[in-house]
């Protein structure tokens, strides 16, 4: 019985559909006006160091030291690890060998040829005698330039196993441990070196974003020399101190996507963004002399934005609508459907149907009316209380 009671209580007190009973047909309206706003729209973003670089040795071998750490900074022309080296080295003194044979061939073919040219100016020996001595001294030279090729050929094979960081920044992971056989084509990389004084963020924007700014501007380029200052929000939900700056875009449309892939840069002096990391791009935007309505007096249904708007009888049309896809979460820039003086329901609108007929009040009258049922509702919550209380006693 005490059940039963409240039940009713609780119905005598309340509406349907979550809208106080103050007047079930009595709904918030708005008149629709134009006016310039501050949009933002925010696009998911990966980041990459201005500079990643993948290192891989040129020469084949197993792995001898490593001299640096994961997240160590390193230096250009740094020494990050070395591989076995024995056969190169051989190979260098094997050069030099040949390069010291090549020379003392050489000084000997000098010898001959001067003797020669100077046993031809006593008529001692001939053209012929004269021309061999001068083509063996030839031979010598071109085999010593050949030795010394094969010399530096050798000290460079010699040279990749130490492999140096061909660039500043930080130590990615290592995967590799001493003894290990490395090589050109090994996968992963030995490591990454990411150069993160400045970082490159990655997001994209739809076709038809795409689109609107070529029409807007003319170009892409344009669109991006007029583009504003940009923020970074960070994976914790932190807005990253510094701005950015959009420096270029993708010629063309991903066809798997279909979007357009644009590149900020942003200033990384405490190293605070990590490359590979991700966050979202906050991309502000002006709205000038704009319809603009909060998201709550929408319908949204498969991708189409419907409102409704109270006619001169006070029945409500239900009217589609299209949006700008740029928006800050709560309002929404309409682009076609509404006109300047228009009246839509900005409240409850999903207990509405097309050609219901409302009593529309002011939003102000709305909240006054919505303050004063939830003070009741309040007083006879209490109320219940104690009467719950007495039909237990």
């Amino acid at each position: 019985m005490f059940f039963v009671a409240v039940a009713a209580f609780l119905i005598s007190c309340g509406g349907q559909s979550g809208k106080p009973n103050f007047g079930d047909n009595e709904y918030a309206t708005r008149v629709v006006g134009v006016s310039n706003a501050d949009v933002e729209t925010s696009y998911p973003a990966i980041f990459k160091g201005m500079q990643d670089v993948e290192i891989r040795p040129k020469a084949s071998g197993f792995i001898t030291a490593i001299m640096v750490r994961e997240g160590e900074n390193v230096s250009a022309g740094q020494v990050l690890f070395t591989i076995d080296n024995v056969t190169q080295k051989a190979a260098v003194n094997q050069a030099q060998a040949a390069v010291n044979s090549a020379n003392a061939a050489l000084n000997t073919a000098k010898l001959t040829y001067d003797n020669a040219k100077k046993l031809y100016e006593a008529n001692v020996i001939g053209d012929f005698e004269l021309q061999s001595s001068r083509n063996k001294y030839e031979t010598a030279q071109a085999a010593l330039g050949q030795a010394q090729a094969n010399l530096t050929s050798a000290q460079e094979a010699l040279s990749f196993c130490t492999v140096k960081s061909p660039t500043s920044g930080v130590v990615g992971s290592l995967p590799y441990k001493v003894g290990a056989l490395v090589g050109p084509s090994m996968n992963p990389a030995f490591t990454t070196i990411s150069n993160g004084s400045h970082v490159d963020v990655y997001f994209s924007m739809n076709e038809k974003e795409s689109m609107a700014l070529i029409r807007e501007y003319g170009s892409i380029q344009e669109a991006i020399n007029h583009m504003p200052a940009i923020r970074l929000q960070l994976a914790d939900g932190s807005e990253y101190e510094s701005q950015g700056k959009v420096v270029k875009a993708s010629g063309v449309i991903d066809a798997i996507t279909g979007t357009v892939s644009f590149i900020a840069a942003f200033p990384n002096p405490k190293k605070l963004i990590k490359s590979g990391g991700s966050g979202k791009v906050i991309m502000p935007h002006v709205a000038t002399n704009a319809i603009i309505i909060p998201q709550v007096a929408t319908v949204e249904i498969q991708d189409k934005h419907f409102v409704y708007i109270v006619g001169k009888d006070n029945k409500v049309r239900y009217t589609e609508v299209t949006i700008d896809t740029q928006n800050d979460g709560q309002n929404y820039i309409i682009t076609s459907g509404l006109k300047k003086g228009d009246k839509i329901v900005v409240d409850g609108v999903s207990s509405l149907q097309d050609g219901m007929e409302i009593k529309p009040l002011t939003e102000a009258e709305y909240a006054k009316k919505l303050k004063k049922a939830e003070e009741l509702s309040k007083v006879q919550g209490d109320g219940v209380f104690a009467v719950g209380k007495a039909l237990k006693g």
